[in-house]
């Protein structure tokens, strides 16, 4: 325990003070009760005022030694009064004065202070037995100095009143004195220095006492030495506050300090009993009382023995339930009421670098981060607050931050309980989470960050407009989008994996070119979008048409280096500002229209939203139109993309995908499948697609091919009024069996009326067509969708499949993902399967099913034809 030292209380004022009185006591010639009387007012002041000092400014070893330590000193201003009127009233014809009454005070003040000043032992005694105890040791030792010294001297006393009257102050401090010294020498305190030199104390004043008592009985002056002795010992407790214990003194055996009452019965009746025999004609009667006596107290001696024992089973099972806590790599620590710690388990050096010894007796809030601090301190306060109900049951959980030797501060979670042995110490078990923490961290950074270009993400983006313009109001804010004029094409020729690629050069390029405390983000696929804070005049307006304009320069300047090749992209940028009473999704939907009328206009161009921009509107008619003369001219085709089973090779089943032919132009389905989405098309052009697949897989089927058929849902054509009727008549008609069709769904598609989309999706369950959630792990919904709705497949997004083999982060959650979905017992699919290295990772990972380009690329009906059962896994793209 280190304790602090108060440099205005030097060690040797106290001893150099007591000296010179006694020395000018002597020198003037003083009389015996007269030094006696200046020692001990001298001393007795000097520790009064040395414990009242070192109550409010040493730091304690536990809550109760303060008020312990003003105990003393009151004894001791008590116990100096009377040392200061005896020799006054030792003149008076009564043999118990007025200075003995205040002394006999003084000492049952000091043996309360004594036993407070060090902390109780476990397994605490009861009051009566603690009694019993210390009147058998004080009646022990009084018929031994009986034998030795007082018998003699009451045989010759005249007045037999007198004589126990006399002995009544030196009799009172020998019960005191046996009461606390148990308790002191028991003690678990790591430092009990006060309270040895307090016992110390209270065994002076009774032989002092016990001297002066027989001196005058025989009317004799007090003996110097025996009088001196006690402000020795007074000096010894004005130093002992402020003295440092370097090493812990260990307690004494509860088993020894519990026998040593009947050791001294024993020895007091084994010389009562000589004296008996050597004094009384009557000697078998008496021997037979002693063996009565001692084989009483060795029954009593084993029943303590037996109670050591039991207490050693509960050390041991709390050094076993110790172990176990270690053997999880926690570190178990013993702290009292006031947060130093008592023992330390030996798991901390490996977990945080220290050595038992370096926190051995040190305040534990010397290691907890002071943030941290006050919640501990006051779960300490709950904990050993006698008053304050039981905690619950597996202790209390505190979260905290714990230094380490190094100096850096480690996430723990913490357990505290109270000790099993005592109710007056806490057993801490600190768990170290780093390992944890820094894995919360990476999945919330990749929930709300793209995983491909390290940016925010569109959740992110969404939540930080709409905190800006809350927290803002619209002053000034400013939306910037922005779209990669011709990615498309980068995709279909060099392949996902590239365009990932240069999707992660463009976010460099962008990010170089934004102020700091602009939010870029990535929108979704190859657009882009910025959030200014900045005002509302002309010059932030300007400042927002600047930077986007800066944004067409990064992406247009310089060609991007993929795949060994040089492609040049530009960029369509849109602008919008907020306004009064502007919801953040129309800010941003404005910024998106402003963005697609540049785009519309040729590309690396900027436009500004404004409320005049009705050509949107007409343009969005034409594709109308444009889209409603292809159905009906049978402008579109269908082609499938073959799912295998990756064990076996086996086609297992066929993904339809739409392909628009304008004649003998081609037209991306990433052009033409949102204005059909947003203007309705896609009801009746899926209805199309869906009658059309089931009729050509259920003619394979047909052939003894056991294949299956999966479609992609939108939102628009789940909530068609006779949407469920559809599928049910396209399955009739076909002859497709339910169980052959599986429907997929992206996650977005349930964020928005969640509620009747799971819904209709139940209705198409108990058709028994099977479910799908397409792009698994893209967004926020999908634990939610599999706990609200039963569904027989996960399709892992391309996205996390190109990154195995090359980023250990999207490995590590495509094999959760992949884990997740066989616990479920859902068939797991992995799309954009484009290397043999992917393929190989995949089938080690338990993934069941693939497809992508590895596999086989989009075909015609007639190309799905040629396949066989049997078809292998290509090599190639």
């Amino acid at each position: 325990m280190n304790v602090r030292r108060d440099p205005r209380v030097p060690l040797t004022t106290a001893a150099g003070l007591g000296a010179v009185a006694v020395v000018v006591a002597l020198v003037t010639g003083g009389s015996a009760p007269v030094v006696t009387a200046i020692a001990g007012v001298v001393t007795g002041l000097l520790a009064a005022v040395s414990l009242i000092m070192a109550a409010s400014r040493v730091v304690p070893v536990h809550r109760r030694q303060p008020g312990a330590w003003r105990w003393m000193a009151a004894g001791s201003l008590t116990w100096l009064l009377g040392v200061g009127v005896r020799p006054v009233a030792d003149g008076t014809p009564f043999v118990l004065t007025f200075a003995d009454l205040l002394m006999l005070v003084g000492s049952v003040l000091l043996a309360i202070g004594c036993g407070m000043s060090v902390k109780p032992p476990a397994f605490t005694r009861g009051v009566i037995r603690q009694a019993a105890d210390a009147y058998l040791g004080a009646a022990s030792v009084f018929a031994v100095a009986w034998v030795a010294v007082l018998g003699p001297a009451f045989r010759k006393a005249e007045d037999t009143g007198a004589f126990f009257v006399a002995l009544a102050l030196p009799m009172v401090c020998l019960l005191a004195t046996c009461a606390v010294t148990p308790a002191v020498a028991a003690s678990r305190s790591g430092n009990r220095v006060v309270g040895l030199t307090g016992v110390g104390l209270l065994t002076a004043i009774t032989a002092a006492e016990m001297a002066t008592a027989l001196a005058r009985l025989d009317g004799d002056t007090p003996p110097l030495a025996a009088g001196l002795v006690v402000p020795a010992m007074l000096l010894v407790l004005a130093v002992a506050p402020w003295m440092q214990e370097v090493r812990p003194v260990r307690p004494l055996p509860a088993a020894l300090t519990a026998a040593t009452p009947l050791v001294l019965v024993a020895a007091a009746t084994l010389v009562a009993t000589l004296y008996a025999i050597g004094n009384s004609r009557d000697a078998a009667l008496v021997i037979v009382a002693a063996s009565v006596v001692l084989v009483l107290l060795g029954r009593l001696f084993v029943l303590l023995v037996e109670t050591a024992g039991m207490r050693r089973l509960v050390d041991v099972g709390e050094q076993q339930l110790r172990r176990l806590a270690e053997s999880t790599g926690d570190v178990v620590l013993v702290c009292d009421p006031c947060g130093v710690i008592q023992e330390v388990g030996p798991g901390l050096e490996t977990t945080y670098g220290y050595r038992p010894d370096d926190l051995a007796f040190r305040p534990i809030f010397d290691y907890i981060h002071p943030e941290d601090v006050p919640a501990v301190q006051a779960l300490l306060d709950r904990m050993t607050d006698e008053d304050d109900e039981p905690e619950q049951e597996g202790g209390t959980r505190i979260s905290c931050r714990f230094r380490a030797s190094d100096g850096t501060w480690r996430p723990t979670e913490s357990v505290a309980a109270r000790h099993v042995r005592d109710d007056d110490l806490v057993l801490v078990t600190i768990r170290d989470i780093s390992d944890q923490v820094a894995l919360r961290n990476q999945v919330t950074h990749l929930t709300f960050h793209d995983g491909v270009t390290g940016l925010p993400n569109r959740a992110y983006f969404e939540e930080r407009a709409r905190d800006v313009l809350t927290r803002r109001g619209a002053g000034g804010t400013a939306v910037i989008f922005l779209d990669l004029d011709g990615f498309t094409s980068v995709n279909d020729s060099v392949g996902h994996a590239s365009g990932d690629h240069l999707l992660g050069q463009a976010a460099r390029r962008l990010r170089s070119a934004v102020r700091a405390d602009d939010t870029l983000a990535r929108w979704g696929g190859d657009e882009f979008a910025v959030l200014l804070e900045g005002g509302t005049s002309g010059a932030d307006a300007q400042t927002a048409i600047d930077l986007a304009e800066r944004l067409v320069r990064a992406v247009s300047n310089e060609p991007f280096r993929v795949a060994d090749r040089d492609i040049a992209l530009t960029a369509s940028v849109g602008v919008a500002f907020a306004e009064e009473d502007l919801p953040p999704g129309d800010l941003l939907r404005n910024a998106d229209v402003a963005m697609s009328r540049a785009k519309e206009l040729g590309g690396r161009r900027v436009e500004v939203f404004a409320t005049h921009m009705h050509a949107d509107v007409l343009r969005r008619l034409e594709i109308a139109s444009d889209l409603q003369r292809a159905l009906l001219e049978n402008q579109f085709a269908i082609e499938y993309q073959p799912v295998v089973d990756l064990a076996t090779s086996r086609v297992t089943a066929v993904e339809a995908l739409v392909r628009w032919w304008r004649g003998s132009t081609f037209v991306p389905p990433e052009q033409f499948l949102g204005p059909a989405e947003d203007t309705g098309i896609i009801v009746p052009l899926s209805e199309w697609i869906l009658r059309e697949a089931c009729r050509e897989v259920a003619a394979w089927r047909a052939s003894s091919w056991d294949i299956g058929l999966a479609l992609n849902l939108s939102a628009r054509q789940i909530m068609a009024p006779r949407f469920v009727e559809t599928v049910a008549e396209a399955l009739s008609e076909s002859g497709l069996p339910a169980s052959a069709l599986t429907l997929e769904v992206i996650e977005e598609m349930l964020v928005e009326d969640a509620g009747e989309m799971i819904s209709r999706l139940s209705e198409l369950r108990t058709l028994g067509v099977r479910l799908a959630i397409d792009d698994f792990g893209t967004g926020y919904a999908s634990l939610a969708f599999l706990r609200q709705l039963p569904v027989d497949m996960i399709k892992i997004d391309p996205s996390f499949v190109s990154g195995l083999g090359n980023d250990d982060t999207l490995t590590l959650l495509t094999r959760t993902i992949v884990q997740l979905g066989n616990d479920l017992g859902l068939i797991v699919v992995a799309e954009g399967i484009e290397r043999p290295e992917q393929l190989d990772l995949l089938r080690k990972m338990g993934c069941t099913r693939g497809q992508g380009y590895l596999v086989a690329r989009p075909m015609t009906a007639r190309g799905v034809d040629s396949l066989m059962p049997t078809t292998t896994l290509q090599n190639t793209a």
